[in-house]
Order: structure tokens, then C-alpha cells, then sequence
């Protein structure tokens, strides 16, 4: 389990699959700022309305110079259908190893109903045109989150 980013440090680079299966890596974005989400599961209930929040707020955040991007455990073909079934613009890529998760701080220890597990930290990480970390939320809502985001960013 590693430690979680703050904000002036470097963003761990990656490089992973999207729904369609084509490389994506945080370089590709290179002068641009990201905005990468982490979340536990597509076609759930929190992660679909996050992802929708984003995708009704894109054009807003593209406009604003952010890109988005949702990472999750789930494989490439799981991303399709959920992008696909919820119309989703987001770029969604899988870390089915979780190493990407891991890198962020995403990924640890959880507790629900007094049982402690390991799983995925819904977490924001806001990262800027030179690849450091300007923003690291970590166990944030699903619902409000984006709004929140944009409040924050001032946009």
C-alpha cells in the first residue's frame, strides 16, 4: 500500500489500456491539465453517477483546459459496456493489477459495516500542465464530487 500523493509532487506516469484496448499515458496529456478519478467498479450505482457527472461537466473542464480520466480494476471490455450503456465522453482506462491505483494511494485499506478489507479509495488526483500533483483528494462522495471539483478549481 503506498502513500498518498500532496500536492508539488510528481505524478506517478502510467501507461494503460482504455475501453477500446489502445494505450493511454498521463505523457499523452503533456501540457494539458488532468484531472484522473479513481473508482471501485463500473455499471455500480456511485461510480455510474460519477462518471456521468463528469461526462455532463466535460465540455465545461475541456473548456477550462482539464482533461478527465476514470481508472479502475475493471478489464477494457467491462469500460466499453459502461461507457457505452451511460453514454460516457470520459476517457475510462482499466488497471486490472492495480499498480496505477497502488502508485496514487488509491487503493488500501477500507472499512464497511466494522469490517476492514482492501479495495479502491474513490480519490480525485488533479494533476497540472508539467505532471505534478496540484490537488490529491482521497475518500471523496460520488454524488456532489464533481461539482465540488469545479467550485474548487474555480471554473
Amino acid at each position: 500500500m503506498s502513500e498518498r500523493l500532496q500536492p508539488g509532487d510528481p505524478a506517478p506516469a502510467f501507461t494503460l489500456p482504455d475501453a477500446d484496448g489502445n494505450e493511454v499515458s498521463l505523457s499523452d496529456h503533456q501540457g494539458r491539465k488532468v484531472i484522473v478519478y479513481f473508482y471501485p467498479a463500473a455499471l455500480t450505482p456511485g461510480c455510474t453517477k460519477q462518471a456521468c457527472d463528469f461526462t455532463d461537466n466535460l465540455e465545461l473542464l475541456a473548456g477550462a483546459g482539464y482533461d478527465v480520466i476514470g481508472i479502475s480494476p475493471d478489464k477494457p471490455e467491462k469500460l466499453a459496456k459502461f461507457r457505452d450503456t451511460e453514454s460516457l465522453k470520459v476517457t475510462l482506462l482499466a488497471d486490472p493489477d492495480k499498480k496505477v491505483l497502488d502508485a496514487y494511494g488509491a487503493f488500501g485499506e477500507k472499512k464497511n459495516y466494522g469490517k476492514t478489507y482492501l479495495g479502491v479509495i474513490r480519490s480525485t488526483i488533479v494533476v497540472d500542465e508539467n505532471g505534478t500533483v496540484e490537488r490529491a483528494l482521497y475518500n471523496v462522495r460520488a454524488t456532489g464530487h464533481v461539482a465540488k471539483i469545479i467550485k474548487d478549481l474555480g471554473i
